[in-house]
């Protein structure tokens, strides 16, 4: 009697979609350990929990963030894939589409979602936008405003990472 009492209560409807959560988040973890860009990027979950991890990236050649490396947090949502990760900033980052407080404005990650992104996908599309920033909708106006004179945005981005050390 008490044995089917517990399985009743069992949450049968969540855990498949936990299962292939699981299986979902582990294939990419595995296709990003084989990928070409390991030096540019890297992803792993923070502990023993799948759903949250830690992220690096290289800031690309030829940027005023050339030379630096950027942690990052990723928390899946419980229907993921069918909804974006929150993706955020752990290190600081001086760029217009970044707040002081790590937030991301970048289209994939919001209203242009979909399924077939992965973190890799991830990684490099908030890579190319540390190159290519969206200044229509910046979330650091400072640095949106100074990003027209690259000269100057690279003085603010030297002084602003010398100031972090």
């Amino acid at each position: 009697m008490k044995f089917t009492k517990q399985f009743r209560s069992f949450p049968f409807r969540s855990f498949p979609s936990y299962l292939c959560r699981r299986s979902r988040l582990q294939k990419e973890l595995m296709q990003l350990m084989k990928c070409d860009e390991k030096k540019q990027l890297s992803a792993f979950p923070a502990s023993d929990n799948i759903m949250q991890w830690v992220a690096t990236i290289a800031g690309p050649e030829g940027t005023p963030y050339e030379g630096l490396s950027y942690k990052l947090s990723i928390q899946f949502p419980t229907d993921y894939p069918y909804s974006a990760p929150r993706v955020t900033f752990t290190s600081k980052c001086f760029h217009p589409n970044v707040s002081d407080n790590g937030e991301i404005c970048l289209d994939i990650l919001k209203e242009n979602w979909s399924a077939l992104y992965d973190v890799r996908t991830i990684l490099l599309s908030i890579q190319s936008l540390l190159n290519e920033p969206n200044n229509n909708s910046p979330l650091n106006i400072t640095a949106a405003n100074m990003w027209q004179d690259q000269t100057r945005f690279t003085d603010a981005v030297i002084s602003f990472y010398k100031s972090e050390k």
